[in-house]
């Protein structure tokens, strides 16, 4: 079983030369394409085992999902430190911290399920968010190595495909890992494997150059922030990225405790559903930018709301395994679509002086609601069941609607303002 997360890791490393042969990649997104999804590996181990750990080693079960919402926490709380690092000490400095700052959650994990302790293991989760902020930024990164915005979905679409990787990484390091140590509750191997990811993230992260930082006359010029965030651009690409991703992470918190927990499917068909789930968020990738050549960005994001409305009616039929896995798949391409959106909108809010504060705004305000999300899918769930969860997703689904049919129409004016 271990071979498959070594073959996996072989894959990642030789895919992104294989990608430049079709398309023109700077070197630093190749670098960025290997290293992401080894530390991005952490997430779905959270997601696929968190809450099934959560329940053996907390007191209440209703407690379940309180360390994936701890590590979403990491993420707001730490998304505006990493931003103000990364433009005072370059983006390689502080994405080599957030992976020091994952390689100590793997320690702290490590320990706590071998102590069998909930407290210790919801910091892990919460230092596991932290170095997600980090990698979060390395969008950013990307964005910041190529001079032409019209090149921004192509780099964007290549660096998400990347998160297939982790998509399959995450649950088979997961599993493999329950067998190679011994622990009172399992899963010690998981983290010790992460842990030599993470190592190897780093190692790769040595060759990155910093895009160049600014210098002093940059800083002249800069509105005012509250004259930036009133944008229609700026509130329109954060709430097609932050409500996707609430929602994403709403339901896909809630689907291992209801499949597994409440309606006793088994743990292999439970990884399948998210390992699926998250192979779709990423999958789309191969095509999102033949996409948005032909239909334009406006059309991707209704598309990804149009598919969150399918995921209602689907999960609403029924519980089976094959509701789950429709549902799921269909939000993580949803998910992709309404992300690459808001992403890719993002830089017509700002001026380079002022693209720091503007991205660690949008990133602490969508992982904020991402956090409120995680938080919110558990107790819904222990006390009003799954169709309480997903219907209580229907009005948010209706806003994306509106801001996406909004953009549809006014498309060029805001775009070029």
């Amino acid at each position: 079983m271990f071979l498959s997360v070594i073959v996996a890791v072989v894959l990642l490393v030789c895919t992104p030369f294989v990608l430049s042969r079709f398309v023109d990649l700077p070197k630093n997104v190749k670098l960025l394409f290997v290293a992401q999804p080894l530390v991005m590996s952490a997430s779905p181990v959270i997601v696929f085992i968190g809450g099934i750990l959560s329940t053996q080693l907390a007191s209440d079960p209703k407690l379940a999902t309180l360390p994936l919402t701890l590590m979403i926490l990491g993420v707001a709380s730490a998304s505006i430190p990493a931003a103000m690092l990364a433009k005072y000490k370059g983006r390689k400095f502080a994405t080599l911290t957030g992976f020091a700052c994952a390689f100590l959650a793997s320690i702290l994990a490590i320990i706590a399920t071998q102590i069998s302790s909930f407290e210790l293991f919801m910091l892990a989760s919460l230092f596991f968010g932290f170095s997600t902020s980090f990698v979060q930024q390395l969008r950013f990164a990307a964005i910041e190595s190529t001079q032409n915005l019209n090149d921004v979905p192509k780099i964007l679409s290549v660096l998400m495909l990347s998160g297939l990787f982790a998509a399959f990484l995450g649950p088979e390091v997961a599993v493999v890992g329950m067998h190679i140590i011994d622990s009172p509750h399992g899963f010690t191997g998981s983290f010790a494997i992460l842990s030599l990811l993470i190592v190897m993230a780093a190692l790769v992260m040595t060759g990155f150059k910093n895009p160049e930082m600014q210098s002093e006359k940059e800083h002249t010029g800069s509105r005012p922030f509250s004259t930036i965030i009133k944008q229609p651009i700026f509130i329109i690409a954060l709430l097609t990225g932050a409500i996707g991703y609430a929602l994403m992470s709403y339901l896909m918190t809630a689907t291992p405790l209801s499949m597994h927990q409440m309606n006793g499917h088994s743990l292999e068909h439970t990884k399948l559903v998210i390992q699926s789930h998250i192979g779709a968020m990423f999958i789309p990738s191969l095509f999102t930018t033949w996409l948005v050549n032909k239909f334009g960005i406006k059309t991707l994001m209704l598309t990804g709301t149009i598919l969150y409305a399918v995921v209602i009616l689907i999960a609403l039929s029924g519980e089976q395994v094959l509701h789950y896995w429709w549902a799921l798949v269909l939000l993580g391409v949803g998910w992709n679509f309404l992300f690459l959106s808001g992403t890719t909108l993002l830089p017509y809010s700002y001026k380079e002086n002022e693209k720091h504060k503007v991205q660690a705004t949008n990133d602490f305000i969508l992982f904020g609601l991402q956090a409120l999300a995680s938080l919110m899918a558990g107790w819904t769930l222990f006390n009003a069941g799954w169709n309480t969860v997903v219907m209580s997703a229907f009005p948010f689904v209706i806003t994306l609607f509106i801001v996406s049919i909004y953009f549809y129409r006014k498309e060029k004016a805001l775009a070029h303002n």
